[in-house]
C-alpha cells in the first residue's frame, strides 16, 4: 500500500532536514506558501495551500510514487486526520527537538 509520511515536531526542529535525507518526494506547505505569494504566512490563504498540498500528495502517488513525505508541523490531531485516506496509510515521523533548541535555532541561526 501507499504511505504518506507525516513529519510532527516544532518549526525549526529538523523535519525537512530528515525529510531531504529520505530520497523520495517532499510536499511542504511552506514552499507552496512561498511559490503562491512569497511569503512565509498569510493566514487567509491557508485553506488553499492545504488544498493544494492534498492535490500535490495525490499526483505524485498517481504518478508512480510509492512513498511521499508531508514536511510540515502537523501538531494536531485534526491536521493529522485531514491526511487520512482508503487510498494510502499514514505514517508518523516524529522530530522531538526540545522547545529551547528550536528557539535558539529560529533566533540565532536563521
Amino acid at each position: 500500500m501507499k504511505e504518506l509520511i507525516l513529519t510532527i515536531g516544532l518549526p525549526r526542529a529538523g523535519k525537512s532536514t530528515w525529510a531531504r535525507k529520505q530520497g523520495c518526494p517532499i510536499v511542504n506547505p511552506d514552499s507552496i506558501r512561498l511559490a503562491l505569494h512569497g511569503k512565509n504566512f498569510l493566514p487567509k490563504t491557508g485553506p488553499m495551500i492545504w488544498c493544494i498540498a492534498r492535490y500535490m500528495v495525490e499526483a505524485l502517488f498517481l504518478a508512480g510514487h510509492d512513498k511521499i513525505i508531508l514536511d510540515a508541523t502537523n501538531t494536531t490531531k485534526e491536521r493529522r486526520d485531514f491526511w487520512k485516506s482508503e487510498d494510502w496509510r499514514c505514517t508518523f515521523r516524529y522530530i522531538n527537538t526540545p522547545k529551547k533548541i528550536c528557539i535558539f535555532i529560529n533566533r540565532y541561526l536563521h
